[in-house]
Parts: C-alpha cells; sequence; structure tokens
C-alpha cells in the first residue's frame, strides 16, 4: 500500500493501465479523479483502465472528447462519468452537462480539469501524467476525502 501523495513511474502504457486500475479500487461514491497532462500523455488509457475496473475488462470506454462525457454503470453498484472537458470554454459547462449529478450519484473521471478554472470537485485525486521520453510519470495529489487513503500500486 502506498499512502498518498505519491509518484510514479510508468515506463509502459500496460502500467498507465495498471494505474487506473488502482485508482479505481480506491474510488468512493462522491470521488472525482482529475486527470491533467499533455496531449498524448495517456490521460485517455487511465481513465479507460479505471472504467473497465469498475464494470467489464472489455467494456467499450472510447474518449469522449466530441460527447464530452459518457456514463458508466459499474458492476459492484459505483456508477462512474468519465468528462472530456478540453473543448469547453466556460467552467459552467462542466455543471450543465452533469458533472455534478456525476458525483451524486457516483464518481467522476475528469480529462483536462484545469478548464474549471478553479472549480473543482472538493473530493478529489488530482493525478498530473508527465512526458518523460519514451515514458511517463504521474503525480497524485489526494483533496478532500482522498486525503489519507492508501493505493495498491
Amino acid at each position: 500500500m502506498t499512502a498518498l501523495p505519491a509518484e510514479f513511474a510508468l515506463p509502459h502504457e500496460a502500467d498507465t493501465r495498471r494505474l487506473g486500475a488502482a485508482v479505481a479500487r480506491s474510488l468512493r461514491p462522491g470521488d472525482a479523479v482529475c486527470l491533467s497532462g499533455p496531449l498524448g500523455a495517456g490521460k485517455s488509457v487511465l481513465a479507460r483502465a479505471l472504467v473497465r475496473a469498475l464494470t467489464t475488462p472489455d467494456e467499450e470506454a472510447p474518449s469522449p472528447t466530441f460527447t464530452l462525457v459518457q456514463f458508466y454503470e459499474g458492476t459492484a453498484g459505483l456508477a462512474v462519468a468519465h468528462f472530456d472537458l478540453y473543448r469547453l470554454t466556460d467552467p459552467d459547462e462542466a455543471y450543465e452537462i452533469g458533472l455534478d449529478e456525476a458525483l451524486d450519484h457516483g464518481a467522476a473521471v475528469i480529462e483536462w480539469p484545469e478548464r474549471l478554472q478553479g472549480r473543482l470537485p472538493p473530493d478529489r485525486l488530482d493525478i498530473e501524467i508527465r512526458l518523460e521520453g519514451t515514458a511517463r510519470r504521474a503525480r497524485l495529489a489526494p483533496a478532500g476525502a482522498w486525503e489519507g487513503r492508501t493505493l495498491e500500486f
């Protein structure tokens, strides 16, 4: 078990998927996972792995770049919504497409949380993914209800 905050090397895409599954195991109703990093850093890979860990391993989990949000019903009863806020121009738009409701009824994974301009959910795990050559590095910082949790990774 690893205490949060933490930082992990992700030398292979499989490591990014393992991190997504580990985060899914710690997810609770009302939680948000906020994924930041440059294009191609692996945010969607991590989000897809998290969704599949909560649903089924072969769940169709496309990046919601154009639909903005995808909703999933988890097999253990935890619903999860995957938001991609890249195309938003106003933070209110995230709430108009259901961010509050997603957190009221389950959990949310949010790509491009900086588009919320500081209006982040209070109970969240911020994950910043950085590119380091051909590998990646993830920095995890807890806030609110995430503080004091551990991660099995």
